[in-house]
């Protein structure tokens, strides 16, 4: 009997001893042992989204880089004949790099729209929600992939127009290239994103996309030049951010822009980063409410 206590006291003494060896290990229950920013939950985010679209890039990389190529040749057809020139360069220049932006633009909108939208259709927001991710980290690594996606369609799309005839992709001033390239793409990203917060099926996604990002890529002087237009419809046209991203990302290429000087296009450049942060404050804190995501 003696011995069966002394044995069961040796291990209590042992099952001691192991507790507090894993006490020194493993944080105590409700402290948090991820601190700062979670990196690696970034990535394994970022890489899930970007692997996402890269399994179907014949839809969501080629298929826009076809489509854009097509509005080049249809207005260099219909608009280009008996080399008319705008900014001082061939028409199909000077469009060539609106289409660009455009395409961009609109695919990041379409990448981070539909990452939590689907969540929500199929069941899965649990999969977003539940992972150690603050707000601010599950939306950094949607835009990222979105603009990830901007990027490739971008390079895909300026390939294409480089080996079009009669298209010239000459590097200006490669500052506004990148700034006003990144700075649309993270624009979309973020509408995007407050998009998948609020719709509830892809007919208000769709609706979005139709009604308002199509329209304001469409008549935010891609293919024409603003002076052209009445003082009123300019006036709306500088009112479209989208109209300061193309034609900054233009004045990348030609050195030329219908936004006005270059100073007037550095303080484009300003204005586009402060409503992106403005933009993304908003976004942060839909994600932080949690409206519309959590019951």
């Amino acid at each position: 009997m003696a011995d069966l206590t002394s044995t069961n006291s040796t291990a209590n003494a042992a099952s001691d001893q192991t507790r507090s060896e894993a006490g020194t290990r493993f944080a105590p229950r409700g402290v948090p042992v991820i601190t700062g920013i979670n990196r690696i939950g970034i990535l394994a985010l970022y890489m899930k989204e970007v692997r996402r679209f890269l399994k179907v890039q014949t839809q969501t990389v080629w298929a826009p880089a076809v489509t854009t190529l097509l509005f080049l040749v249809i207005f260099t057809v219909a608009l280009g004949r008996e080399g008319r020139e705008v900014l001082g360069v061939p028409f199909a220049s000077f469009v060539a790099p609106g289409l660009i932006v455009m395409g961009m633009m609109q695919n990041a909108f379409a990448n981070s729209s539909f990452s939590l939208l689907s969540g929500k259709m199929q069941g899965t927001i649990i999969d977003l929600l539940m992972p150690p991710l603050s707000s601010g980290e599950l939306m950094a690594g949607i835009i990222a992939a979105a603009m990830t996606r901007a990027i490739a369609v971008g390079c895909a799309v300026a390939l294409a127009m480089a080996l079009w005839p009669g298209v010239t992709l000459h590097v200006a001033h490669g500052w506004a290239i990148v700034w006003f390239g990144l700075m649309g793409a993270a624009l979309l990203a973020l509408l995007g994103l407050a998009t998948s917060i609020w719709a509830e099926k892809f007919d208000h996604n769709a609706a979005i996309t139709n009604f308002i990002i199509a329209p304001l890529s469409l008549l935010s002087g891609t293919f024409y030049v603003i002076d052209n237009l009445a003082p009123t419809f300019q006036a709306v046209s500088r009112a479209n951010p989208f109209f300061y991203v193309i034609s900054g990302f233009r004045y990348g290429f030609l050195g030329e822009s219908d936004i006005g000087s270059d100073a007037d296009v550095v303080v484009a450049a300003v204005g586009i980063g402060v409503l992106n942060i403005a933009l993304a404050i908003g976004v942060f804190a839909l994600l932080r409410s949690g409206w519309k995501l959590k019951s």
